[in-house]
């Protein structure tokens, strides 16, 4: 008898099977089937509901959608190439399978640019317990899988010849089936975009896929130049003081909840002892930070926004430092997306701050010590923005200190599975409670103000979804966004000193409250109430105009 050894006999036990080979073809077709059936449970449930008396249509538009990921994997069918690339497919498809199964997300072109965009401290939170098992679970091991199989060995030529004979054949395949019913599934694709958009891998890649061309074209683009005739009108120049406006930018804060606008529970009861203006009826850009925010500082409304149209022109800012304004942007959130590239800037976040930054993160009252210094050293026309963390998610409970947990029970984790939607509504409506104790402090600081002339514009950038109808957080497609993503705060407040000097009618502008706006009268309308005199300003937009002196304030169509 041949002696082993003990050693022997162990690694024997925990040796991995022996690896098996497998036809390239096989390899891709098996990951397509496989991310289709385990990937893909909105897209199922979407289908099934569009195809619920035609359930051999859809099927047969799963087989083209099988064929069309097969004819795609085919362009990276080399042995040096394929498996990596099934790898990757693999774990991208269990990363967006994640966010569009429990949040609701689509990840299209905008989601990938807010992605690509965030920070650290902002993505952070959505690496959850259940996100790590899931990646680890449906994406790494898989991906493990396909590279423990051994791969055939051809030719390059022969090879080549192979994955192009495969692309044509399954191309082919894939617009056969669907000339079948080419009617039904083109409608389908015009009138449900949420629908195609909810397949993986298919919408992570298109959308990467289009948010790298938009980059690649704006790579050399010159910025152009904006209200470069700006200047002081005389109500602003012929003031005694100078004058110090604050533009404070709102996170995630949806205008359904406030009670300034009519929401039932009492979120706002320190702004309503104010002397402000609560316009009811604000339109957002966009339902994302990386679009709305560059977005509202544009002369340009939604429909003729666009990224290279963003970069490209100078925004608000700097025509106000054209017209010899000064300009500062401070931000605690996740930066000014190169609007205040040509202004001073401060970050706010991650500071060395027991009362406000214990979390690592910093709350908003971080700001009210330095904007009441900052007041002290003003000497010229100023124009102060604040970029507010406000309510964003899915941290909620992070934005606001213990003392303004005032709705209970509160949700205090980022795995919204584990709150109840009472929970997750509780822990927002605190850091809407939370923000108007914020802009209420602030108005009183502005009002302290006896040798400024002193006002405050407050707008969100977006909305937000508290779990209606399986939607969480915000980005979704303009095109199928609810009211929640969509419908922003926005609140104008003048101590009576500046209103005087510039002639402004509060109640005037209070006849407006229920009018619908956008965020496109944010540009004009700045313009108008600090009367800079500008050919960019546009008086239907200027929610100031009608209600503002006309001596020396020169209207512009």
């Amino acid at each position: 008898m041949a002696y082993v050894s003990k050693s022997a006999t162990y690694n024997n036990v925990w040796a991995l099977p022996n690896r098996i080979y497998i036809n390239p073809i096989a390899l891709m077709i098996g990951t397509a089937a496989f991310i289709l059936i385990f990937y893909n449970y909105s897209f199922w449930a979407k289908g099934y509901e569009i195809f619920s008396d035609h359930i051999t249509q859809f099927h047969i538009l799963v087989l083209a959608m099988l064929s069309l990921m097969v004819a795609v994997f085919s362009i990276f069918g080399s042995s040096k190439t394929l498996k990596p690339f099934l790898a990757f497919i693999l774990i991208l498809s269990s990363i967006s399978s994640y966010y569009m199964d429990n949040l609701g997300v689509i990840i299209d072109r905008d989601m990938v640019q807010n992605i690509v965009t965030t920070t650290v401290t902002e993505s952070k939170h959505f690496i959850t317990f259940e996100f790590v098992f899931q990646v680890l679970i449906w994406g790494v091991l898989p991906a493990i899988v396909v590279f423990w199989f051994k791969l055939r060995t051809r030719t390059f030529l022969h090879a080549a010849l192979v994955n192009a004979g495969l692309f044509l054949l399954c191309l082919t395949l894939t617009v056969g089936l669907l000339l079948t019913n080419f009617k039904t599934y083109s409608s389908v694709a015009r009138q449900r975009k949420d629908f195609l958009g909810s397949h993986q891998p298919g919408a992570a890649l298109v959308g990467t896929i289009r948010y790298a061309k938009m980059v690649l074209q704006t790579q050399d683009i010159t910025v152009a130049t904006l209200g470069m005739d700006a200047k002081k009108g005389p109500l602003l120049a012929s003031a005694k003081k100078p004058v110090l406006s604050l533009i404070v930018i709102g996170e995630t804060a949806r205008s359904q909840n406030h009670s300034l606008n009519g929401y039932a529970r009492e979120t706002n009861p320190e702004l309503a002892n104010k002397s402000i203006i609560s316009f009811k009826d604000v339109n957002s850009c966009g339902t994302a930070t990386a679009v709305s925010l560059p977005c509202m500082f544009s002369n340009f409304d939604r429909q003729s926004y666009s990224y290279k149209n963003g970069i490209s022109n100078e925004n608000v800012l700097d025509v106000l430092q054209h017209a010899g304004v000064n300009v500062a942007w401070w931000d605690n959130n996740t930066g000014d997306k190169k609007i205040a590239a040509r202004v001073k800037s401060r970050k706010f976040t991650n500071m060395s701050n027991v009362e406000f930054c214990s979390s690592g993160e910093c709350d908003d009252g971080i700001f009210q010590q330095y904007v009441a210094e900052f007041a002290k050293t003003i000497t010229e026309d100023t124009v102060l923005v604040l970029h507010l963390i406000g309510s964003h998610g899915p941290t909620y409970y992070l934005r606001y200190p213990d003392a303004y947990e005032n709705f209970k029970p509160a949700c205090n984790t980022a795995e919204f599975k584990d709150c109840t939607p009472e929970e997750i509504t509780n822990s927002y409506d605190n850091t809407i409670f939370y923000t108007d104790h914020i802009l209420a402090q602030t108005i009183d600081l502005l009002s302290k103000q006896d040798n400024l002339l002193t006002s405050m514009v407050y707008v969100s950038d977006h909305g937000e979804s508290l779990g209606e109808n399986g939607l969480y957080l915000h980005g979704a497609p303009y095109f199928m966004a609810p009211e929640t993503q969509t419908k922003v705060p926005m609140v104008v407040w003048m101590s009576p000193e500046y209103q005087k000097q510039f002639g402004i009618d509060q109640s005037c502008i209070a006849q407006q409250a229920d009018q619908t706006m956008s965020h496109a009268n944010l540009f004009h309308s700045v313009l108008g109430m600090l009367d800079i005199q500008t050919t960019m300003r546009k008086e239907k937009l200027d929610i100031f105009s009608k209600c503002k002196a006309q001596n020396g304030l020169s209207n512009h169509a």
